[in-house]
């Protein structure tokens, strides 16, 4: 809607007092389309689309055995990525308990997903994840936010937001988690996700070479980081517009992507899976049109690496809740989370 604001360059993030918006949002939702209820509950489906795109991605990664560097680079760049990414937005779903009514089976799920990654994502994310949407904004708890060293190091250098976004597994999935002291890095379940992937990667690389485990690692490393895909990063929260803290993607491919970019109706109604969530918007549209929205993760990519004025401090950050200092969220505490999220969000009838 309209043209970007231009925004000074941060050197320190966008404070705010508020509280997150998303709340007293989805409560005027509820009071006003009571109808948006009916969009509740879960998608088994995915399951099968879990399996389609998991034995896809290996069957590729199969038939590269011994291809040209060239053509790995290339296959990982047109192909892989987006069944990555699809995969990744499954395992979000499965985060949120979206695919099934059991978190254990939502979490094996996620690992099943998580198996052509090589790099263990599924269970970790889950943990990181809920704590997003709960603590939005936190820096203590929210681990979608770059911390200030980050942020600092990569400062308005397009050089380095290149290469923040390529080797953005890494950031999300290790440097990120990092810095939040009051949740565990590791458990059981992460355990298992880990042999899984891992071990799933070895054995392509034993019996099928390096192309074919090249192929995988460089799927994974585009389909979430230096590729138009990796604009949903930069869409979801990076402030393009003063006073809006989040931002939907309404482009053409969300079709390729189960409709993650619609990223304010998920943050409202985080109980409704993919396959609903535009659904929400036609219901409400005047909620959601008059928010600024991004229609190409090409055109966000490449602002971001070349707008001096857009730099990991353009975020909102409030004060952290106090959680008692004794706790440590794991896997074993993230069914609650998810159960007090949407609690906190759906008033009774």
């Amino acid at each position: 809607m309209g043209n970007t604001p231009n925004l000074k360059a941060p050197l320190d993030y966008i404070h705010v007092n508020s509280p997150e918006p998303h709340v007293a949002r989805t409560k005027e939702l509820l009071k006003k389309y009571p109808e948006i209820r009916t969009l509740f509950g879960h998608t088994p489906s995915t399951a099968w689309w879990t399996v389609g795109l998991v034995s896809l991605q290996f069957f590729l990664a199969i038939t590269l055995t011994n291809a040209a560097w060239w053509v790995v680079i290339l296959a990982a760049w047109i192909l892989g990525a987006f069944i990555e990414h699809a995969l990744f937005v499954i395992i979000h779903d499965c985060a949120h308990n979206l695919a099934f009514k059991r978190p254990s089976w939502n979490k094996v799920l996620g690992i099943i997903a998580n198996l052509p990654g090589f790099f263990p994502a599924a269970i970790g994310f889950r943990n990181f994840h809920l704590l997003h949407h709960r603590n939005m904004g936190e820096l203590g708890w929210d681990a979608d936010i770059p911390g200030p060293k980050e942020a600092a190091w990569i400062g308005k250098s397009p050089f380095r937001k290149t290469l923040s976004l390529l080797f953005f597994t890494v950031v999300e999935g290790l440097i990120r988690p990092a810095r939040l002291k009051k949740v565990n890095l590791l458990d059981a379940w992460g355990v298992i996700n880990g042999i899984a992937s891992i071990g799933a990667g070895l054995l392509i690389l034993y019996f099928f070479g390096g192309s074919s485990f090249f192929y995988l690692v460089l799927s994974c490393m585009f389909g979430i980081g230096l590729h138009p895909l990796g604009g949903r990063w930069i869409q979801e929260h990076y402030i393009f517009r003063p006073g809006q803290e989040t931002y939907s993607y309404y482009g053409p491919l969300n079709k390729l992507s189960f409709n993650v970019g619609y990223h304010n109706e998920h943050h409202d109604f985080m109980m409704v899976p993919w396959s609903r969530l535009p659904q929400i918007r036609k219901i409400a549209s005047e909620y959601y049109d008059d928010l600024l929205y991004h229609t190409s993760w090409t055109k966000v990519l490449w602002q971001f690496i070349l707008d001096p004025n857009l730099t990991g401090f353009s975020r909102m950050v409030r004060q952290d809740h106090e959680e008692g200092s004794s706790v440590k969220f794991s896997t074993q505490e993230t069914d609650k989370i998810n159960e007090s999220n949407q609690n906190a969000v759906i008033p009774v009838s």
